[in-house]
């Protein structure tokens, strides 16, 4: 049982209050890393974007957050340095809440799209060095999410690159785009909830039925064996097929108003007149064939806020998971170490309230300050960045959301026109990538200098 005395128990809530800070941060920062292409392309509008990201980043924390939390909860650290002394370890982890708050906070009032992955490990490295040496810190793993973050906007911008040469010569580039349309809309309706249903419905799957009991109770009542991929399989093929149903119906209409445009304006060329009808067509801001593919670009866009909070939750919490096994066991977090519900929940609802509040700032930057998008692009990038994170997430890997966006927003611009990718835009956003790790290090070693000398924890 946590210990509930009064001091322990202040304590570890105003720890909860620093990761609840620290998350808000996070989500005001990572928001435009699901939202901000859809908002830039007009596929959705800001109030909406910040609804929809609410409810997904919340719900990818709380399902799909547990492994890259405990990745950098522990394994960031040389565990031997820190087993004889837990303390020093809970020191650390403050100071490494305090400094990523911070950075991220300025970085979000700037507009600029900074990797909190970043933050947490650097962090994590500057107090380590400072409380016990070089050899604190596992430099291995650190190897190993350094790789990843040079891996994730490659890996990205070339899914982008990928997905977007076969909508651009497949669809957009065809004499007839809407009859082609309609020829793709399974294949990309497969695609994307195949994404989606490989890697991550058997998680939400296993906590939906299997630990609720409903597959042990299907079993017992009517004596149904059903394996948990049969489910998946099941669920992902239903809706696709509904999304295809919906989506043919959806063209069907703007086929219809298609042909009704070019009639009216068909009777206007041979002289007689304007048409009679007293509620114009409204103009639209997107072509037929891109209304239609700003739909998917919605779903793709949900799928991305849902990888974000479950790979990105773990920069928020895991401190606090790590503070909290220490206070409750007064040693360093074991092989038995796993991250409680209520943090994850915590998590969740500090992005949501992060980016409900600061959000529009980040997503002006990547949404409209790169490439112009279209929701044929947006779609393409949202579905290779939520590919991308959600392999990460799998592993336990603490990729950079930022990073896999915005690298999949290059590739598309690449294959679209290359010279209207905005450069000047992409050395700010490098520039502030490079800088987060030094400046969250020696902000974490500061802060950890200060909180040992006071010495009150």
């Amino acid at each position: 049982m946590l210990d509930t005395s009064g001091l322990v128990f202040l304590q570890l809530g105003a720890m909860a209050a620093l990761a609840l800070y620290v998350a808000a941060n996070l989500g005001a920062n990572d928001v435009a890393n699901s939202m901000g292409t859809s908002v830039g392309s007009k596929a959705l509008t800001l109030r909406q974007a910040i609804i929809v990201a609410g409810i997904l980043e919340f719900s990818g924390a709380v399902l799909f957050g547990q492994g890259v939390s405990e990745t950098l909860a522990t394994g960031v650290v040389n565990a031997e340095v820190f087993a004889a002394k837990p303390q020093v370890f809970l020191i650390g982890m403050v100071s490494v809440l305090i400094a990523c708050g911070i950075w991220l906070q300025i970085a979000t009032s700037r507009g600029l799209p900074v990797s909190s992955s970043h933050a947490v490990v650097g962090a994590i490295a500057g107090f380590s060095c400072v409380a016990a040496g070089i050899n604190a810190v596992d430099w291995r793993t650190i190897g190993t999410i350094s790789l990843t973050w040079v891996a994730t906007p490659v890996a990205s911008g070339a899914l982008a690159a990928l997905f977007y040469s076969v909508v651009k010569y497949s669809i957009l580039d065809r004499p007839d785009p809407l009859s082609q349309m309609r020829e793709w809309i399974p294949w990309l309706s497969a695609a994307m909830l195949s994404v989606f249903g490989i890697i991550v419905l058997p998680s939400v799957v296993n906590v939906a039925f299997v630990q609720t009991g409903a597959i042990a109770a299907a079993h017992d009542r009517f004596g149904w064996n059903l394996p948990i991929h049969d489910i998946v399989i099941g669920i992902g093929a239903i809706a696709a097929i509904a999304l295809t149903l919906n989506s043919w119906k959806k063209l069907e209409s703007v086929e219809k108003e298609e042909e009704r445009r070019k009639k009216e304006e068909g009777r206007g060329d041979k002289g007689f007149g304007p048409s009679t009808n007293s509620s114009p067509t409204p103009k639209l801001p997107h072509s037929p064939i891109e209304q239609q593919m700003a739909r998917f670009q919605v779903l793709s866009a949900c799928f991305v806020a849902f990888s974000h909070g479950s790979n990105d939750v773990g920069n928020a919490v895991a401190p606090l998971a790590a503070i909290a096994y220490i206070r409750r066991t007064g040693s360093f977090p074991s092989e038995d170490f796993s991250v409680p519900l209520w943090i994850l929940v915590l998590g969740g609802a500090g992005i949501v309230i992060g980016l409900t509040i600061w959000g529009k700032n980040v997503i002006a930057t990547v949404g409209e300050k790169i490439i112009e998008l279209q929701p044929s692009g947006g779609f393409c990038a949202e579905l290779a960045t939520a590919t991308t994170v959600l392999l990460a997430s799998r592993f336990g890997l603490p990729v950079s959301t930022s990073h896999a966006l915005v690298g999949a927003v290059v590739g598309v611009g690449l294959i679209k026109a290359w010279k209207t990718v905005r450069l000047q835009t992409l050395l700010s956003i490098g520039s502030a990538w490079l800088v987060t790790i030094p400046i969250a290090a020696g902000l974490a070693a500061i802060i950890f200098s200060i909180a040992q000398s006071i010495g009150q924890f």
